[in-house]
């Protein structure tokens, strides 16, 4: 029997066609509906389950005529071993720590995140967001949401994220980095250290958003090896295919029993 998942009746909007932010000559829609009412937390995690995002108090899901290239993925922590090259990627991270911050603006990050999108994104949507628009993507939250942030031993700021707690997992909801670091692979690091911060709180997943299969800056989460994606019979193991190994998962993943001791604290 193919489970369900089951959202309460509310309403559900569609946004007007706009150009695609991932594939070339493609309009993109969306289906979105407002976190609000008694439960927002509940709410949330059963659209999350069913495919959706958040974006402030909003939650979205992809509605694009013609085009399914978004699927919702996430890390099935018990099963999740890194590979050879995610282990490198610890390696080369050892000195990085981690806090778990209120989900409060601040200008430091604010900098960082300008900088990032200036080099990774400067085209992109979100490239004119002034302080209050970046203040209201980060505070403007029903649900139970909180900032990681990372530096490094000489205490310089090392990458941010904006996380949500589920009742299942961690949804990663937005992150950015510094781009001079990206030899580093500070993208896969703040992922690897969700998959460990999940485990230690029994949690069973990460949401890491959609991975679409012709766009290369979607094409890291193929790394994270088993991957489950949300398709018509629900949640399934993602297809090692040439097109889901556009950045190779490892052959050799041995099992390690858990990722290092990652240090963390917690304001």
């Amino acid at each position: 029997m193919k489970h369900r998942v089951q959202i309460p009746l509310r309403h559900f909007f569609a946004t007007p066609p706009t150009p695609c932010p991932y594939l070339p000559n493609r309009l993109e829609r969306k289906v979105v509906t407002l976190l609000a009412g008694d439960d927002p937390c509940r709410l949330h995690e059963a659209l999350s389950q069913a495919g959706f995002r958040r974006s402030q108090d909003l939650a979205y899901r992809p509605a694009c005529d013609d085009c399914n290239a978004c699927v919702p993925v996430r890390i099935p922590v018990a099963r999740f071993v890194p590979g050879r090259s995610l282990r490198r990627v610890l390696a080369r991270n050892a000195d990085v720590t981690a806090t778990e911050l209120p989900a409060e603006a601040r200008r430091e990050h604010y900098t960082l995140f300008r900088r990032y999108l200036a080099a990774r994104h400067a085209g992109g949507g979100m490239a004119d967001m002034d302080f209050a628009d970046y203040r209201a993507m980060i505070e403007d939250s029903p649900v139970d949401t909180h900032l990681v942030e990372f530096r490094r031993t000489d205490l310089s700021l090392f990458g941010v994220c904006l996380t949500d707690r589920m009742g299942d997992g961690l949804s990663l909801v937005y992150s950015f980095f510094d781009p001079d670091l990206e030899a580093f692979s500070p993208g896969s690091y703040i992922v690897l250290w969700h998959a460990e911060r999940a485990r230690q709180l029994d949690q069973d997943y990460v949401y890491l958003g959609y991975w679409i299969g012709e766009s290369r800056k979607m094409a890291y989460k193929t790394r994270f090896q088993p991957l489950e994606a949300l398709g018509a019979d629900g949640w399934r193991p993602l297809p090692v295919t040439p097109q889901t190994t556009a950045i190779r998962p490892d052959a050799d993943a041995t099992a390690l029993g858990t990722l290092p001791n990652f240090i963390t604290s917690k304001l």
